[in-house]
């Protein structure tokens, strides 16, 4: 074995949680192949992570089935396929998003009904107060819940505050720091942290962070987040995500330096399906996505450039954007 030197940043506390399915998602319309889904269920629970994020709780009113694969849905059916009764201590999660996009009154089922442990309700901070409808209904039937606040690049101080005032007294074990557009360097999640920290004091609620990797920079701002004491971390098996992608779950292990992670199993993941999945759909840090990253844009226009016939012409997307600043 290596002689690898001890890392003071070890501590039991802290608990990981793999998006890499429900995030990746965003890529190809949720249309994962089963084997791949339940790879990634095996590399968890073999690797000793603590929540897979296997898809959305999203409307099927608003998004058709016949458009989107079952992860953007996970119905209880879909996701027993892949976990079976879960017999694991892996816990199983879903991102439930406010804004009308999902069903959560009907299509979020009792706890006792469901083989779901964790339901993460994802909002922008103009939509808090329907959030706190959907953390108070999930948490009454039985669930842990979180929160994540995203496009924090973009939110007002007084929009920060204000929403976490809010949270701070709602039943969330968690509310995570969102740096969706990948514009965010290690001092803003140092000062977003304590911010976070300094409004759940007392609370019990812990701060999370979710970082893309738009400037590739996804690991080293969740090593900041850590740093502060940010105890809920999230990443995704080879940094998969939508557009450049998130904070790599390899990089993460070997940082971590605990013992009851285990790092082989994720790059036996990457060796088996992920080499394989690299030439069937594209993520990264493609210059598209810097730039936006850098404006502190959502990426949804280096997502379309890529996709189009000048995908490569990373110059023309750059004078673009600087003439519609």
């Amino acid at each position: 074995m290596p002689n690898i030197a001890p890392w003071i940043t070890f501590r039991p506390e802290i608990k990981v949680l793999d998006c890499t399915i429900r995030d990746g998602g965003l890529i190809n319309d949720h249309m994962f192949e089963d084997g791949l889904v339940r790879a990634v269920y095996d590399t968890c629970v073999e690797a000793g992570i603590d929540y897979m994020e296997i898809g959305y709780k999203a409307s099927k009113r608003v998004f058709g089935r016949d458009k989107f694969g079952a992860w953007k849905f996970c119905d209880e059916d879909d996701i027993r396929r892949i976990v079976d009764d879960n017999p694991s201590a892996l816990k199983i999660a879903v991102m439930a998003d406010a804004g009308g996009k999902c069903d959560w009154r009907t299509d979020i089922l009792p706890k006792e009904k469901s083989i779901i442990d964790l339901v993460r309700v994802a909002c922008y901070t103009n939509q808090v107060s329907e959030a706190i409808d959907m953390i108070n209904d999930a948490h009454q039937k039985g669930y842990e819940v979180t929160c994540n606040i995203m496009a924090i690049s973009i939110a007002q101080d007084s929009e920060i505050d204000q929403a976490l005032e809010l949270l701070a007294h709602a039943p969330v074990s968690t509310v995570y720091v969102v740096d969706s557009f990948g514009s965010l360097y290690s001092e803003q999640i140092k000062m977003l942290v304590h911010r976070y920290q300094a409004a759940l004091k007392g609370t019990g609620i812990e701060v999370g962070i979710h970082a893309h990797n738009n400037q590739q920079l996804a690991f080293a701002n969740t090593i900041e987040a850590i740093i502060h004491n940010a105890n809920r971390i999230d990443a995704t098996m080879g940094g998969l995500g939508r557009g450049a992608g998130n904070c790599p779950m390899e990089l993460l292990m070997g940082f971590l330096r605990n013992p009851k992670f285990k790092i082989r199993p994720i790059w036996k993941l990457l060796q088996d399906h992920f080499v394989k999945l690299q030439q069937q759909i594209e993520w990264g840090p493609y210059p598209p996505y810097i730039i936006t990253g850098q404006f502190n844009q959502h990426p949804r226009t280096g997502i379309a450039w890529r996709l189009g016939e000048h995908k490569d012409q990373c110059l023309e997307f750059y004078d673009k954007n600087i003439s519609d600043v």
